[in-house]
C-alpha cells in the first residue's frame, strides 16, 4: 500500500494495530464471513460499487440505527443472521467482489512525483476530516474537501497520509424550539466501536506524544483509519495521564473558548509532526490545509537549529518541504490573538527552542517586529511555506489582495499565492442510481478517468428518457426522506397538530424542487430567500407550475447574527403555502447533504461576493443531474455558462443595494426562465430542454470539478516542482528569522 506508513515505525505505522482490531472483528464471524471485517476496516467501502449495500443487506433496519457504522453493525447482528448470510451463495459472492476489489487496491503500484513516494508521502494536515456520516470528525465544507482529498489520493495511488484531531464530541447537533431559536448539543461518540484502530508502541501499549501546553506535558495517542490505501492519524488527548482540562483540548471541534483553539492548534501541529516522527513516517512534502497545523513547521524550523543549522538554512530548509492552502476569504476565519493569549500556551516552547519570543511570534504577524501587532497562523503558514494557493480562481485574487501587506513592495497580482480550484471526490457524491446508468453508457473503468472530459462524452448518447427516469427517482426518494424528517422536526419542536399534518403532505415527487443547504453563516445570505417574501409567496401559490424549497444548515453556537436568521426563516412558516412548500430540517449533516445534492433540480447559492473561497455543493449536485443558480463567485465563476445554469451578477457597493438587486435577480429568473423551462414538456412528457441543460451540465462541470483533477493540479503546480522554492515564504520580506 501507499505512504511509507505499512512498513516502518511503531506498529509498521500503526498497520499492525489495524490487522489486530481485523482479526478480533472476525472472531464474531462465521469462517465464510471472515473478509467482512477487512472490509470494514478499509473506509473505501464508502465509495465502492456495492460497498454500502453489502453492508446494508445484512440487516436494514440494524444499519439504520447504526448511522453506517459496519463496525457496530457487526457487532450488533443476531448470531443466527450470520449463519444464514453465511450460506447465503449471492451475498457472499458480493463479499468476494469486494475483498478483490480491496486486493487490486493494495496491489496497484505507487505513483511517484518529484520528492513524494512510498517513503515520503505527503503528509496532509487538517483540522477536521468528513469521510461518513458515522464518524463525526467535521463541520462544514473544509472537512468535506479533506476527505475528498484523502479519497482521491487512493484512487490516483499517490503517496498520502492524513493528520488530524480525534473529536470525542465532534460539531453539535441543532434543535430548533417553536419561536426559531437554535439550541446545540454534544454526544460522545464512543470511538472504541468504530472502524479505527489505537497505535501501539512495540512493547505493545497505546503509544503518545508528548507535548507541552500553559506549561504542562500533555500526551497525544494517535489513531489510524484506512480511507483506502491512505492511512488517516488523529491524535487524542483525552488518555491517561493529562488533567482533566487537557483531556478536553480534542473533545469538540470549532470550540468557542479560544485559549482551547489555540491548544488544539498545538497538538494539531506540533504533536502531528512528533506523532509521525514517532510512527517513522518521513513525508517528502507536508501540506497545510488551513493555518491550524502551521505550529508544526516551527516546531520543525527550532529543531533544525537545535541540531546546528543556521536559522536562515533551517526556514528554507522547512519551507522547501511545506506547501499551503488557504480557505478563508472572511476575515473572521482568520483569527489574530493578542500576545497575552498567546504566550501562555506557546511560550514555554519558545523557551525550550531557545528562541527569542520576537523571532517565534514574528512569524504570525504582518510587521515582525512590532511587538504590540497581534498573531495570525495564516501569515505564519504564507511565511514557512515554499508555495500558497487558494481555491478557486476568484479566491486566488482575493487572496492575494488580502495578504499582499506580507509583500508590501510587490505588485498585487504578482503577490505569490495561486489557486487550484476545489473539486469533489465523484463517485462518494454521485447516487447509486446515476452511477448505474453511467455504468450503462460509459466506458469500463470511467470512475478512475473522471477527470478526463472524454470519459463523460458518451452522456450525449443516454436516451432523454432514460436520464429523466433517474432524476424522478432521485427526487421522489428526496421526498420522501423530507416528509419523514419534516414531521419528526416538527413533533420534537411541539408544532401545533394541524401544521405537523402540512409536513406529512409535504412536497410534490413531481414537482421542481430546490435546495438551499449549508452552513449558516451570515455571508451565504440566507435571508434573500425571505427578502422578497411576497414574490416567493406568488411563486410558490402557483398550482400548475408547483416549486418546493428545502433548506438545512446549522449556525455556528457564537454567530448571534446566523441564529437570527434561522429564526426570521422559522417566524414566516404560518406564510400561506411555506408549510406545504418550504421545508426546513434540522441537524444538517454528511448524510441529509448527500441526499439533497442527488434529488434536488435547483441549487441556490447565494453568498455575498467575494466572501465564498469556493464551495463545492454545486459541483455534487450537477454530478446527479441537477442544475445551479448561483451567484457569480467562488467555484461558479469558473463553471458557469449559460447552457449549464444561471448566475446572478452581484453589484459592488452597498450591503442593502446588492440584496435588493440579488433579491429581485433571484425571482426573476425563478419565475422567467426556470420554472417555464422545468415545466415544459414534448408529447411524450419529457422536459427535452432542460434535460439538456442538465447533459451539458454533467459533460462539462464534472470533469473540471472533479477531486481527481483538484489533485492532478496540486501534483503539478504544487507537489512535483523541485529547485529553490519559489512561493510565499521564498518570497516575504521581513521574515522574523533573519531581521531578527
Amino acid at each position: 500500500m501507499s505512504a511509507g506508513a505499512d512498513s516502518a515505525g511503531a506498529s509498521g505505522g500503526g498497520r499492525r494495530d489495524v490487522e489486530r482490531a481485523i482479526g478480533e472483528l472476525a472472531e464474531r464471524l462465521p469462517e465464510p464471513l471472515l473478509g467482512l471485517a477487512r472490509v470494514a476496516y478499509d473506509y473505501s467501502w464508502i465509495w465502492a460499487p456495492g460497498g454500502p449495500e453489502l453492508f446494508r443487506a445484512i440487516d436494514p433496519a440494524l444499519w439504520k440505527r447504526s448511522g453506517g457504522n459496519p463496525r457496530w453493525l457487526l457487532e450488533a447482528v443476531p448470531p443466527h443472521r450470520l449463519r444464514e448470510l453465511a450460506g447465503d451463495a449471492g451475498f457472499l459472492a458480493r463479499l468476494e467482489a469486494q475483498l478483490a476489489r480491496l486486493d487490486a487496491q493494495r496491489d496497484r503500484p505507487s505513483r511517484v512525483a518529484g520528492t513524494i513516494s512510498p517513503e515520503r508521502p505527503v503528509a496532509y494536515f487538517c483540522s477536521e476530516f468528513a469521510l461518513h456520516a458515522a464518524l463525526p470528525l467535521y463541520g462544514g465544507g473544509l472537512g468535506v474537501l479533506a476527505g475528498d482529498m484523502l479519497k482521491a489520493a487512493s484512487d490516483l495511488a499517490l503517496p498520502m497520509v492524513g493528520v488530524g484531531l480525534l473529536y470525542r464530541q465532534g460539531y453539535f447537533h441543532q434543535r430548533l424550539d417553536l419561536a426559531g431559536w437554535q439550541h446545540e448539543s454534544w454526544v460522545t461518540t464512543d470511538f472504541e466501536r468504530h472502524a479505527l484502530a489505537r497505535v501501539t508502541g512495540d512493547d505493545g501499549r497505546p503509544l503518545a506524544v508528548p507535548i507541552e501546553i500553559r506549561g504542562r506535558p500533555v500526551q497525544a495517542q494517535i489513531w489510524r483509519a484506512d480511507v483506502g490505501r491512505v492511512p488517516l492519524y488523529l491524535l487524542d488527548t483525552d488518555c491517561e495521564p493529562n488533567a482533566t482540562m487537557d483531556r478536553w483540548i480534542t473533545a469538540r471541534l470549532y470550540v468557542g473558548d479560544r485559549y482551547a483553539r489555540l491548544a488544539q492548534y498545538a497538538v494539531l501541529g506540533i504533536a502531528g509532526v512528533e506523532a509521525l516522527a514517532a510512527l517513522g513516517i518521513h513525508p517528502g512534502l507536508i501540506h497545510l490545509n488551513e493555518g491550524h497545523a502551521a505550529l508544526g513547521n516551527l516546531q520543525r524550523f527550532a529543531t533544525l537549529v537545535a541540531n546546528g543549522l543556521s536559522t536562515e538554512d533551517a526556514l528554507r530548509a522547512v519551507r522547501s518541504t511545506c506547501v499551503f492552502t488557504t480557505h478563508t476569504p472572511v476575515a473572521a476565519g482568520n483569527e489574530w490573538y493578542a500576545i497575552e493569549e498567546v504566550d501562555p500556551v506557546l511560550g514555554g516552547y519558545a523557551d525550550r527552542w531557545g528562541l527569542p519570543r520576537s523571532t517565534l511570534y514574528g512569524f504570525g504577524r504582518f510587521r515582525p517586529e512590532d511587538q504590540h501587532e497581534p498573531i495570525n497562523i495564516t501569515p505564519l503558514a504564507l511565511r514557512t511555506s515554499r508555495a500558497a494557493n487558494g481555491v478557486s480562481r476568484r479566491h486566488g485574487e482575493v487572496a492575494r489582495a488580502m495578504w499582499r501587506p506580507l509583500w508590501p513592495e510587490t505588485p498585487v497580482e504578482q503577490v505569490p499565492i495561486t489557486h487550484v480550484t476545489n473539486g469533489v471526490h465523484s463517485t462518494s457524491w454521485m447516487s447509486t442510481r446515476m452511477q448505474a446508468l453511467l455504468d450503462r453508457y460509459l466506458t469500463n473503468g470511467w470512475r478512475l478517468r473522471l477527470s478526463d472530459p472524454a470519459t463523460w462524452e458518451p452522456l450525449a448518447n443516454v436516451p432523454a428518457a432514460e436520464l429523466w427516469q433517474v432524476r424522478r427517482e432521485l427526487r421522489s426518494h428526496l421526498v420522501d426522506y423530507v416528509r419523514d424528517k419534516s414531521v419528526r422536526d416538527r413533533l420534537s419542536r411541539g408544532e401545533a397538530p394541524d401544521y405537523v399534518e402540512q409536513a406529512a403532505q409535504v412536497f410534490d415527487p413531481d414537482a421542481l424542487t430546490i435546495g438551499f443547504a449549508r452552513r449558516v453563516a451570515t455571508y451565504k445570505r440566507l435571508h434573500l430567500l425571505m427578502h422578497r417574501l411576497e414574490r416567493g409567496i406568488r411563486l410558490l401559490d402557483d398550482a400548475a407550475r408547483p416549486i418546493q424549497v428545502v433548506i438545512a444548515g446549522k449556525a455556528h453556537p457564537a454567530d448571534e447574527e446566523a441564529k437570527h436568521t434561522l429564526r426570521r426563516l422559522l417566524e414566516a412558516r404560518r406564510a400561506p403555502n411555506v408549510g406545504r412548500r418550504i421545508a426546513f430540517l434540522e441537524d444538517y449533516d454528511l448524510d441529509m447533504a448527500r441526499r439533497l445534492v442527488a434529488g434536488v433540480d435547483l441549487w441556490l447559492n447565494l453568498p455575498r461576493p467575494p466572501f465564498e473561497a469556493s464551495g463545492t455543493s454545486g459541483m455534487k449536485v450537477a454530478l446527479n443531474g441537477g442544475l445551479n443558480l448561483s451567484v457569480l463567485d467562488g467555484w461558479w465563476c469558473e463553471g458557469f455558462d449559460p447552457e449549464v445554469g444561471w448566475a446572478i451578477d452581484s453589484p459592488h457597493g452597498d450591503p442593502a443595494a446588492q440584496d435588493d438587486h440579488d433579491a429581485l435577480v433571484l425571482f426573476d429568473l425563478l419565475e422567467y426562465e426556470i420554472v417555464p423551462l422545468f415545466y415544459e414538456r414534448d408529447a411524450s412528457g419529457l422536459p427535452q430542454r432542460w434535460i439538456a441543460k442538465v447533459c451539458a451540465s454533467m459533460q462539462r462541470l464534472a470533469p473540471r470539478f472533479s477531486a481527481q483533477r483538484m489533485l492532478e493540479d496540486y501534483v503539478t503546480t504544487m507537489y512535483a516542482p523541485a529547485g529553490e522554492p519559489s512561493g510565499a515564504g521564498a518570497a516575504s520580506p521581513g521574515s522574523p528569522a533573519t531581521r531578527g
